[in-house]
């Protein structure tokens, strides 16, 4: 029996958009994870790029569950010494929701250049508005 390879010049991609109101985070960064990486087709290969394009929309309505809002913290280096910089999780979901989903999805994904280059297929929007209708997505529900 043979094992079924995909080529990069013949993968089809679609445009998925994903309502992130009410859903929590990650949850829905695994969906979409699972969905920029391709292993919800049959034709999913490890080291080849076979996913599809993510629109989430509504991300400053995403919820974190527990006592993340207070207890969780987004940490991040500048580069100089001593520019360990956190910020926690209230005021991120409050300012940058967008960055939030974009992190936890990224952090999902694999770290090396198959990775870098799946992550370029999500696109992340605070409100309910994108400018991708010309693409025609399909709404992906998260359960």
């Amino acid at each position: 029996m043979k094992t079924y390879m995909a080529k990069a010049e013949t993968v089809e991609r679609k445009w998925y958009v994903i309502d992130a109101a009410g859903v929590p985070l990650g949850r829905l960064a695994t969906k979409v994870a699972a969905t920029l990486r391709g292993k919800n087709k049959p034709t999913f290969t490890p080291n080849i790029d076979t996913g599809d394009f993510v629109i989430v929309i509504n991300t400053d309505k995403v919820v974190l569950t527990g006592n993340k809002l207070e207890d969780k913290y987004y940490r991040y280096h500048t580069g100089f010494i001593g520019g360990l910089k956190e910020i926690s999780y209230k005021k991120l979901m409050a300012e940058k929701s967008d960055l939030a989903v974009y992190e936890a999805v990224k952090g999902m994904l694999p770290k090396n250049s198959l990775g870098r280059a799946t992550i370029k297929k999500l696109k992340v929007y605070k409100g309910a508005e994108h400018n991708h209708a010309a693409q025609k997505p399909e709404v992906l529900s998260v359960n």
